[in-house]
């Protein structure tokens, strides 16, 4: 696994130095933390997708597929559209 997997996680620079200029981003230590994860497990699903799959057509079909999947359960854990347990207040 190279080291590219983890450039995605430079994302979360965003609302941390976010936080230092607004009151309207309010991220938890917690919440630092299970950004990190679903960035990282979506950089690894889709390092292994673009690793694997040589139809170029099938490789954006499944990166759509999880990008679809990444931004569902982001926005679930965001502002609970879905109405689960784990839905943000």
């Amino acid at each position: 696994m190279s080291r590219k997997v983890f450039y995605p996680l430079l994302l979360l620079f965003i609302p941390l130095i976010g936080m230092n200029f607004t009151d309207e981003i309010d991220w938890s230590l917690s919440d630092f933390i299970v950004a990190g994860l679903i960035l990282l497990v979506f950089s690894i699903c889709a390092n292994f997708i673009i690793l694997k799959i040589s139809n170029k057509n099938v490789r954006v079909v499944y990166i759509t597929i999880l990008l679809i999947i990444f931004v569902l359960v982001w926005a679930e854990l965001a502002v609970g559209i879905c109405g689960s347990p784990f839905a943000g207040s």
